[in-house]
C-alpha cells in the first residue's frame, strides 16, 4: 500500500462516481472535485469519509410537487475494494468496530488519491451500531454525533492502521470531522508518555490542522449537548478544557475546528468576511471554491476546447483563449448541450420545451434562504414579459431535506406555478437532482439563475459549472458571484451589494430587479443581438471558467495552508 501521504482530507460526503450515492449536494461535489484535482496535480493526499450504504435519499415527486424519499441502494462491491485493516472507537462504553473500503481517484497523469470510506456494518457490532454509517445526514442528534465520532476519531485510527503515519496536515472540509483533533491530542500525549493532553499538545495539533468552513447559516454548524458528548465518549476533558471544546454550554464542532487549526478559510471573499463577523476573534482567510473543469465540461465543449485550446485539461487557464474561439462554433457546441438537456426535460415532464426558446435554469438544494421561488414572486409580471418582450422557459431541480417543511412547500409552490403559467411560460421540475443531472443542466440552459438571500450564500459552485460551458449567470451578488460578475460581460447581477436588513423588504426588491434584467437586458440580447450574447458566453468561459477551478483553488491551499 502507498503510504507516502502528507495530507489527510476529511469530508462527510464525497462525490466519487455517478452511481455512488456518497454525497448530497455542493459540499460533496466540491470534495470530489478537490480530490480529482489533487490526483491531477499528483498531490500526496489520502481522504476519509463514511460509506453511506443507503445514501442521502432518492426523491420522488407527486403531481402536486409533494416530495417523498427512499433509500438509495447500491452495489458496494462494484465500486470499492474492502481492506483487511480494522479500527475501533468506544461509544457509550461499547466498542464499535470499523472497516474501510477503498476507492482510487485517478489523475490525468496516472497519480492516485486513495479514498477510505468507513463502515460499521460488521457482525461483531451491536445491531444499532451497524447502522451508524448507513445514512448521510440521517437520524437524530445522537446518530449524527456517533457518525462524527466514527469519522473523526475512527478516521485517524484507520489511517494509522493503513500505514499513514507521516501525515503532516489534516484538512477538515466542514466541522463534521473536527473530533479528529481530539484523537491527535491523545496521540501527542501518548508520545510524550502522558495519559492526558495539555496545552503544549494543543499547539502541536493546531500546527497540523486546516479547517474550511462552508456555511453562513447557523443551522449548518453542528452542536451537541455536553452531557450527550460525555455519554458518548466517556471523557471529562470536553468540560474541563472549555476554551477549546465548548461554546454556549455545548460542543460546537465549528468552534472545535477553529480552536485547533492553524489555518482557517471561508470559501469566497464575502463568505470569509461574514465568517469573521460570526466568529469574532478568529483569523479566517479566503480561498474561493472552484470546480474540476474536465468533470463538468460538456462533450461538445470538450471537443471545441481540444480544437482551439489544447492542454486546457492540464492547465485550465488555457481557457482564457476562449475570446478567440469562433462564435458560430461556440453556439453549435451550446446547441448540442441544450438539445441533450431538453430531450430529458421533455421525456420526463412532457413540458414541450423548444430549443430555440431562451431557457433559464435553477437547480439547488431547496432551502428557504436559497429562494428557489424568487422568480415566481409575481406570476402576472412573468406572463407580461413573455407576451410583450419574448418567450422564455425555465427548468428547475432540487431536493428539500426531509425535515425541512419550508423547502418541501417551496417545491409544491413551483408545481402550482407550472399550472398557473401554462400557455404563457413553460416550466419544468426534474426529480432526483444529482451529479448527472447537474452536468446536463449547467451546460444545457442558456442562462443560470441563482437567487439566495444575502449574505447566506457561502460560495456556490453551480454558476462556475455553467460558466465553463459558456453559460452566463443572472444571479444575486453573493458568494462567488461578487468576484465573478462583470456586468454585461460575464453575466448580470440581480440587486446590488447594498442590502436592506429586513428580508421581507429585500425579496420584493430583488424580484423587481430580476424581472427588469430579464425584460430589459437578457431577452432582448438573446433574440436581437446574438453576437453580443455570444460575447458574454465567451467571456464567461475566458474569465470565470478559466479561473474558478479546483486547480487554482488547490494551488492556493498548497501555498497558504498545506506547505
Amino acid at each position: 500500500m502507498n503510504t507516502d501521504r502528507l495530507i489527510a482530507y476529511f469530508s462527510m460526503e464525497i462525490a466519487l462516481e455517478l452511481e455512488m450515492p456518497t454525497y448530497c449536494g455542493g459540499l460533496g461535489i466540491l470534495a470530489g472535485d478537490t480530490l480529482r484535482a489533487a490526483a491531477d496535480g499528483q498531490l500526496p493526499v489520502a481522504a476519509i469519509s463514511l460509506l453511506h450504504r443507503k445514501g442521502y435519499f432518492c426523491q420522488q415527486l407527486a403531481a402536486d410537487g409533494s416530495q417523498t424519499e427512499h433509500s438509495c441502494e447500491w452495489e458496494i462491491g462494484n465500486f470499492l475494494k474492502e481492506l483487511p485493516a480494522r479500527a475501533s472507537v468506544v461509544i457509550s462504553g461499547r466498542t464499535v468496530h470499523i472497516r474501510a473500503w477503498q476507492y482510487d481517484v485517478k489523475g490525468a497523469k496516472g497519480a492516485v488519491v486513495p479514498v477510505y470510506l468507513l463502515d460499521t456494518d460488521l457482525p461483531e457490532n451491536a445491531e444499532w451500531d451497524r447502522r451508524i454509517t448507513d445514512h448521510l445526514y440521517g437520524g437524530d442528534e445522537w446518530y449524527r454525533l456517533c457518525q462524527e465520532i466514527v469519522m473523526g476519531i475512527g478516521g485517524v485510527r484507520m489511517l494509522r492502521e493503513l500505514g499513514h503515519r507521516n501525515l503532516t496536515r489534516y484538512h477538515m472540509n466542514e466541522g463534521h470531522a473536527s473530533l479528529l483533533a481530539m484523537e491527535l491530542l491523545d496521540e501527542e500525549a501518548l508520545a510524550a508518555g502522558r495519559e492526558t493532553f495539555n496545552h503544549d499538545d494543543v499547539e502541536s495539533v493546531r500546527r497540523k490542522c486546516v479547517f474550511t468552513t462552508h456555511t453562513a447559516v447557523p443551522a449548518g454548524h453542528d452542536r451537541f449537548p455536553l452531557d450527550m458528548v460525555a455519554a458518548a465518549l466517556g471523557r471529562t476533558e470536553v468540560g474541563e478544557m472549555r476554551e477549546i471544546f465548548c461554546c454556549g454550554g455545548s460542543l460546537n464542532m465549528t468552534y472545535l475546528a477553529l480552536n485547533l487549526s492553524h489555518y482557517v478559510n471561508g470559501v469566497a471573499k464575502k463568505h470569509s468576511e461574514v465568517s469573521r463577523r460570526m466568529f469574532a476573534g478568529y483569523k479566517i482567510h479566503d480561498i474561493t471554491n472552484g470546480i474540476h473543469a474536465p468533470t463538468w465540461v460538456a462533450p461538445s465543449f470538450q471537443r471545441l476546447y481540444d480544437r482551439y485550446s489544447p492542454g486546457w485539461r492540464e492547465d485550465n487557464f488555457n481557457l482564457r483563449h476562449a475570446l478567440s474561439f469562433p462564435a458560430e462554433e461556440v453556439w453549435e457546441a451550446h446547441a448540442e448541450a441544450k438539445a441533450a438537456l431538453l430531450d430529458r426535460v421533455n421525456h420526463e415532464t412532457n413540458a414541450g420545451m423548444e430549443t430555440n426558446v431562451l431557457t433559464f435554469g435553477f437547480a439547488r438544494r431547496i432551502a428557504d434562504y436559497k429562494r428557489a421561488d424568487l422568480l415566481l414572486y409575481d406570476l402576472e409580471r412573468l406572463k407580461s414579459i413573455a407576451c410583450q418582450i419574448g418567450p422564455f422557459q425555465v427548468v428547475f431541480a432540487g431536493k428539500a431535506h426531509p425535515g425541512d417543511a419550508v423547502g418541501r412547500e417551496t417545491i409544491r409552490k413551483i408545481f402550482r406555478a407550472i399550472e398557473a403559467l401554462k400557455g404563457h411560460v413553460r416550466l419544468a421540475y426534474l426529480t432526483n437532482y444529482d451529479w448527472e443531472l447537474a452536468r446536463l443542466m449547467t451546460a444545457g440552459v442558456d442562462v443560470w439563475l441563482n437567487t439566495p438571500l444575502p449574505p447566506l450564500e457561502a460560495s456556490g459552485t453551480s454558476g462556475m459549472k455553467a460558466a465553463v460551458n459558456g453559460v452566463p449567470s443572472l444571479s444575486i451578488l453573493d458568494g462567488w458571484w461578487i468576484e465573478g460578475c462583470i456586468e454585461g460581460t460575464t453575466g448580470w447581477a440581480i440587486g446590488s451589494l447594498l442590502r436592506l436588513a429586513d428580508p421581507a423588504q429585500t425579496t420584493p426588491l430583488d424580484a423587481a430587479s430580476l424581472y427588469d434584467k430579464i425584460e430589459k437586458v437578457v431577452i432582448p440580447l438573446y433574440y436581437n443581438e446574438r453576437d453580443r450574447f455570444l460575447d458574454v458566453m465567451r467571456h464567461a468561459i475566458a474569465l470565470n471558467g478559466a479561473y474558478f477551478t479546483t486547480q487554482r483553488m488547490l494551488l492556493q491551499y498548497v501555498l497558504s495552508a498545506y506547505f
